[in-house]
């Protein structure tokens, strides 16, 4: 395994430091990936760079995940039409600070508006 020795000022890395490209974009083949390991350990070696080649997908597209790209993007569009709906944005606050700090409740506006909107969707697809 290599060892990284950063530049000073830089403790760590974490993520894509360099992604390929899509099709017709001019860029790497390869990934390379930097993590930083937080867990506490004896080791002082928590840093880790990984290469990765550029994958082509060797199945088609299922119908399952069709039907989740189809469900992400209906709900996303309806999360941001309901946050920028001044008509219903106070009763939507008020319902938000309600569930806030209830057992299972979801702690952040968007996250709320995304169960939401996810539930009526779903509701909706299956009646």
């Amino acid at each position: 395994m290599a060892h990284v020795e950063w530049s000073a000022g830089i403790d760590s890395v974490s993520g894509a430091l360099s992604k390929p490209g899509k099709n017709g974009q001019h860029s790497c083949n390869k990934m390379l990936l930097g993590t930083h390991r937080v867990a506490p350990t004896e080791s002082n070696k928590c840093n880790r760079l990984y290469l990765r080649k550029k994958m082509k997908r060797a199945t088609d597209v299922t119908t399952k995940e069709l039907n989740a790209h189809t469900r992400f993007t209906t709900v996303h569009a309806a999360v941001n039409a309901r946050a920028k709906n001044l008509a219903t944005l106070a009763q939507d606050q008020a319902a938000f600070l309600a569930q806030k700090d209830l057992s299972g409740g979801k702690k952040t506006f968007y996250s709320w508006l995304w169960k939401v909107e996810g539930e009526a969707y779903d509701e909706a697809l299956n009646g």
